[in-house]
């Protein structure tokens, strides 16, 4: 089995590559090569025994599609993406990277599968920005789209290509909402929800954290180890199971930042809460109105994919994750 991973540098695309290097294969299969592939050169996993190719390559550019495609990989991880922030800032740069990269994608393997038939598994990372205000709580599974950003419109059509694609019969795809990873580790990025992350990551080692907005804000969240799953469990499934509908929204935790801190509170103590500091950014507080509070996932559930029934458990996760077991 050949994986392609396109995003292999981020956070998720890391883990991921990594869960599969762990298991040793994916469903049942061994792994004989990795392609992972990012617009700055990813790692490669530890301990992989097979062929690991490393491409640092932007999958908007001309070409570049075709060029990963031509290998025939037999699972395809589609994770690579302007985040929410920046491809609100940057127009152009987020319609090139998070729209336009994934259609020469889709069309790179339909142009495949029509000269020889060849019809892989692809896993696409969508996004909960697909929907926005008015907002029913929680949200059903069959809510229209209504996206308030650039970023969340982007993943909506991309979403509407997918489906397409995959209902001519040019490949097997499966695109998974996600809810807001929380604890992501590592730094702060441009996302406009990084702050989620923030007032929690940060106090965790001792640093100071800003809270952009208020302690009421309610928004879906998930850990990045049941994202993880997410993207394991899709690329493993019978996708019969789907039908058309084959974009699905990700179970979750719905919580308001208020009791995000009293998760913190009870895992880590008063001293960690101390470090966050309030700055009001409207920019950010008109974003957050718009946001997702949390959605019934019902599909998803039913069809295997668990995530965190608690913050405390989330935080605890990136504890165990990404410190060693201890703050």
């Amino acid at each position: 089995m050949h994986i392609l991973t396109i995003g292999a540098a981020g956070m998720l695309g890391r883990k991921v590559t990594q869960r599969l290097v762990d298991d040793e294969g994916l469903g049942g299969q061994k792994i004989d090569a990795m392609t992972l592939v990012d617009v700055v050169a990813p790692d490669a996993p530890a301990g992989f025994a097979g062929k690991t190719t490393t491409l640092a390559i932007d999958l908007s550019a001309p070409g570049t599609a075709a060029q990963l495609i031509a290998t025939r990989p037999d699972v395809i991880f589609h994770f690579a993406a302007i985040v929410s922030g920046e491809a609100e800032a940057d127009f152009e740069k987020g319609y090139r990277i998070n729209l336009d990269g994934t259609r020469d994608l889709f069309e790179a393997i339909r142009l495949a599968h029509v000269a020889d038939g060849y019809f892989p598994r692809v896993v696409f990372a969508s996004s909960i920005a697909v929907v926005g205000a008015p907002l029913p709580f929680p949200i059903p599974d069959d809510f229209h789209t209504t996206p308030l950003t650039s970023y969340g419109t982007q993943k909506a059509i991309s979403e509407l290509l997918l489906a397409d694609y995959t209902r001519h019969g040019f490949f097997d795809g499966i695109g998974i909402r996600l809810p807001t990873l929380c604890i992501r580790p590592g730094t702060p990025n441009k996302a406009a929800s990084g702050f989620f992350s923030n007032i929690l990551r940060e106090p965790l080692v001792g640093k100071p954290a800003v809270l952009p907005v208020p302690d009421t804000i309610r928004h879906w969240h998930t850990s990045p180890r049941s994202a993880v799953g997410f993207m394991i469990h899709a690329a493993t499934m019978d996708l019969a199971a789907l039908g058309p509908r084959r974009n699905l929204s990700m179970p979750g935790l719905s919580a308001t930042v208020a009791e995000q801190i009293e998760a913190l509170r009870r895992v880590a103590g008063d001293d960690a809460v101390a470090l966050i500091r309030r700055e009001p950014d409207p920019a950010i507080i008109r974003m957050c109105e718009g946001w997702a509070p949390g959605f019934e996932a019902t599909r998803a559930r039913a069809l295997g994919f668990t995530a965190e029934d608690s913050f405390d458990a989330i935080i605890r996760a990136h504890i165990e994750d990404e410190l060693g077991g201890a703050p």
